[in-house]
């Protein structure tokens, strides 16, 4: 929400392409929180009796999931094209890093990671029905039988993360290459015994940024891959028991943690290694003390 603040007010010396896709990042990893951690997670845990129990509660619930996960994930695609364009591309750069470019393409990511995950309601079924009420969401049998829906897991699985991660990855590297070729022919210009040049600190930590983003993405959804392709492998099924102490149950829900928190840390690698950003965070701190204090001072 901090961060949502902070950059909505547009003062930390961003242009307003990368601040529209900053703060469209930021909320939608609000909403993963939002829909996967506390209405998935903690109600359908602690809350088993309420509506987000329901099969259309929880039916709703596992679409707005997917649709705010693959939202944050491929707007983080969507921004790392725009800065590949921005270094690598100038005769693309004056038409494609604009403010109408942006908002199109983060409404038309929004939009289509909605779409692309409606298909999943479809995939449950009540798991009993209790005075008329169907409660909790089981998983039709159809949904592995169905070449169809066969096609469509597959499809959701190689989108995100995998496709993602390839993409990223790519561009990043061609980023850099860009980068580190324009900085080799900076330092022949300037010279050898030339003082330092502040142009080349800001490539280098355009770098470490640039490598920051799929290397915190690999971390935190290794382990997700990791077990998908475990039971794939092997041919066990996920975990659906109600021990919250069984080792499996512990590994899944580790895994799913994982992932999650990948949703948020983006935000930080992005905004919080600005140093405008990070005064705008101090002066938001330091604003309700200041109003306090004043109000003792008259």
């Amino acid at each position: 929400m901090v961060a949502i603040i902070i950059l909505s007010r547009g003062q930390c010396g961003l242009s307003q392409c990368i601040t529209d896709y900053l703060v469209a990042l930021a909320v939608t990893y609000f909403l993963v929180i939002i829909t996967a951690v506390i209405f998935n997670r903690i109600g359908g845990i602690y809350f088993r009796e309420s509506v987000l129990s329901t099969t259309a509660g929880c039916a709703v619930s596992t679409v707005l999931v997917y649709a705010t996960r693959d939202g944050s994930v491929w707007l983080t695609v969507a921004f790392t094209i725009d800065r590949f364009v921005a270094i690598c591309c100038q005769s693309l750069k004056t038409r494609y890093c604009t403010e109408k470019t942006a908002v199109l393409v983060i409404g038309l990511v929004s939009a289509l990671s909605c779409a692309k995950n409606v298909p999943f309601y479809f995939s449950y079924q009540p798991l009993y029905i209790l005075d008329g009420v169907p409660w909790f969401c089981n998983i039709k049998s159809t949904y592995y039988t169905l070449p169809v829906w066969q096609a469509y897991y597959w499809l959701d699985r190689i989108l995100t993360p995998f496709l993602r991660f390839l993409l990223i990855l790519l561009l990043n590297a061609l980023t850099v290459r860009h980068i580190l070729a324009a900085s080799r022919a900076r330092r022949r210009l300037r010279g050898a015994g030339s003082h330092r040049d502040p142009e080349m600190d800001n490539r280098k930590r355009s770098i470490v940024l640039l490598f920051a983003i799929p290397l915190s993405f690999l971390l935190l959804w290794v382990t997700y891959v990791g077990h998908f392709l475990y039971v794939q492998i092997t041919g066990e099924a996920y975990f659906t028991g109600l021990d919250f102490n069984d080792p499996q149950f512990i590994l899944q829900e580790t895994t799913n943690m994982l992932q999650l928190l990948s949703s948020c840390t983006n935000v930080f690698i992005y905004a919080v290694t600005q140093t405008k950003f990070r005064e705008q965070l101090k002066n938001m701190l330091k604003c309700p003390f200041a109003t306090f204090t004043a109000s003792f001072n008259w």
